[in-house]
């Protein structure tokens, strides 16, 4: 799955930097970025931003599929999506947000039963 926003965003990226090997290099341009940059990037982000919270890269994996999964998309795609083999492993990672419980109906609301009240 793509974001055509971020196509966009990394369309420009590449106008701008025009990398040559990879879309994001290092500090040597024959190298790509390296996971502690990468990292530290979302640290400084998370500062710039005022985020007091422990972010890691693998959080925003985490964010994703919790996002999906609050705006409805089955866990089947999700688990999928991840590339996880076993659905316990998607049913653990994608906690269940209490966004939604609220907005869970009891089956028996869906039916049309005479309500009856007997005195």
């Amino acid at each position: 799955m793509f974001s055509k926003i971020v196509l966009e965003v990394l369309r420009e990226y590449q106008e701008q930097y025009k990398p040559r090997r990879w879309l994001f290099e290092g500090a040597k341009p024959d190298r790509y970025v390296s996971i502690r940059t990468v990292q530290k990037v979302l640290e400084h982000a998370c500062k710039e931003g005022v985020i007091n919270k422990d972010i890691t890269v693998h959080s925003l994996r985490h964010s994703f599929a919790t996002h999906l999964l609050e705006n409805g998309t089955d866990l089947r795609y999700i688990q999928e999506l991840l590339g996880h083999k076993n659905s316990k492993t998607t049913e653990i990672y994608t906690h269940v947000s209490t966004k939604n419980i609220g907005k869970i109906k009891s089956p028996l609301d869906s039916l049309n039963l005479k309500k009856e009240v007997t005195k």
